[in-house]
């Protein structure tokens, strides 16, 4: 009798964890228009396809487009507090392509992300920081400091990076729009799965932790 009221007593519990194991983790990707699906319908945008990607794999999430076309880092620092609601378990941030396209200084975005990611974490939210590379237009030396942001952040700050968000899509012609610079709905699968890996990982060590 007392085994079976001990046992009683640990389905209710048992349960409870296994719902709370279940529940989908709140992720936003926080981007420009490259995430946001720029002329594409909602369900091929980046955040979209990631979703079920990730749910292949057996990962439940909320996910959250916050990407906003034109914007820069300093915009989306701007917009940080309500972009990302309270109860967000996870941030994917994606911007810098902007200030790299109009040549900005790179101390600009730098210093944007650099407090983005701060107020982040400071929310005890995780983050996964996508690099992005400068346009050969400006020259080797802006592009040096362009790119050295992302990798130099994500080690100032101890969060994953995946290097460039446009792996293996950009400046190749049929994986993008007719503007060179925004991806197709089958340029969003090659980002998508080039990208997953670091995404399963990095949101498998966000559910442990809340574990």
């Amino acid at each position: 009798m007392v085994i079976a009221a001990l046992a009683m007593t640990a389905m209710p519990i048992q349960r409870a964890a296994a719902q709370a194991a279940a529940k989908p983790l709140k992720v936003v990707v926080l981007g420009d228009s490259l995430s946001a699906g720029y002329g594409l319908p909602a369900e091929a945008a980046f955040p979209a396809k990631l979703q079920k990607a990730l749910q292949a794999k057996g990962i439940a999430t909320d996910m959250i487009n916050a990407g906003v076309s034109g914007d820069t880092a300093s915009g989306g620092l701007q917009r940080l507090d309500w972009s990302v609601p309270p109860d967000a378990d996870a941030v994917i941030v994606e911007l810098g392509a902007n200030d790299a396209l109009r040549g900005t200084d790179p101390k600009v975005p730098q210093q944007a992300l650099d407090e983005i990611v701060k107020r982040l974490k400071a929310r005890n939210i995780a983050v996964l920081l996508c690099g992005m590379l400068a346009p050969p237009n400006y020259g080797p030396d802006y592009a040096k400091q362009f790119n050295a942001i992302y990798p130099d952040l994500a080690g100032k700050h101890g969060v994953p990076l995946y290097r460039f968000f446009l792996d293996g899509v950009a400046a190749v012609a049929n994986l993008n729009q007719p503007d060179g610079i925004h991806p197709t709905a089958a340029g969003i699968d090659v980002v998508v799965a080039n990208i997953l890996p670091t995404v399963e990982a990095f949101l498998r060590s966000v559910a442990a932790q809340k574990g």
